[in-house]
């Protein structure tokens, strides 16, 4: 990039981004919400989605660790407790692992992450790191995919709700509390982008950093699908469903 964009013209290239490479185009995530997955995938999905949700206030608490700036610290610490949950209240953590038992499987075999895919684990790791090792505005930027994830949700929710009778309004509670947090943050590293990418390069270092997070999620997908689909190679150690549940 040798012109620097109006931050009009650098959010436009920034949507255009998750309009083209956001997850939500991924043949996986096409069957789960179209309910043509079995109840395996679903559960395989589900098992590990939530080492990339366990993992999020870590990136964050990381992420906090390394900023001077007080207004940005105070402002992404909201994420913590989004996730992690306040006294008294749970957060999306333990929302999600109410996902995974209504699915039927085991809390202790979720917690443990043993049954993860190899692929999801180092798609995973790779965003803490990147969020440790990079430049802060290249941290914050990397968070700019949950401009994308409001539709994601609305078809999630919609989807396995109609599609599968064993998943309920209950189960599904992690999708009903996401959308206004997501937006809420969404609102605040769009502007901190648009305000903070003052040159060309600073620029494409923010474009660099969204294009990286759409390839961690896109290659956690592309995980699920090589081995539970296509060609239905399940790694040892990984998570297998029982019979009959595909």
């Amino acid at each position: 990039m040798t012109r620097l964009l109006t931050p009009d013209e650098l959010e436009a290239h920034l949507r255009e981004m998750g309009a083209t490479r956001y997850h939500r185009l991924h043949p996986f995530h096409r069957m789960l919400h179209g309910g043509t997955c079995s109840k395996g995938q679903v559960q395989a999905w589900a098992l590990n989605r939530y080492y990339y949700q366990a993992m999020i206030p870590i990136k964050d608490a990381t992420l906090i660790a390394r900023c001077p700036d007080r207004e940005l610290r105070r402002a992404w610490r909201q994420r913590l407790e989004d996730h992690d949950g306040s006294p008294g209240g749970e957060g999306g953590i333990e929302r999600w692992l109410r996902l995974t038992e209504g699915l039927g499987l085991d809390r202790e075999d979720v917690v443990s992450t043993r049954l993860l895919l190899p692929g999801t684990r180092y798609a995973v790791e790779a965003y803490v790191h990147f969020v440790r090792d990079r430049s802060l505005l290249e941290a914050v930027a990397s968070a700019l995919t949950e401009l994308f994830s409001p539709q994601i949700i609305s078809e999630r929710l919609a989807g396995m709700l109609a599609n599968y009778d064993y998943v309920t309004p209950e189960t599904m509670a992690y999708f009903q509390k996401r959308p206004p947090q997501a937006q809420r943050d969404a609102d605040f590293v769009l502007d901190y982008v648009k305000t903070h990418a003052r040159t060309p390069e600073q620029q494409q270092a923010v474009i660099g950093a969204l294009s990286f997070k759409l390839d961690v999620l896109w290659s956690m997908l592309d995980a699920l699908h090589h081995a539970y689909v296509s060609p239905g190679l399940i790694p040892p150690g990984a998570f297998v469903p029982a019979p009959g549940d595909g």
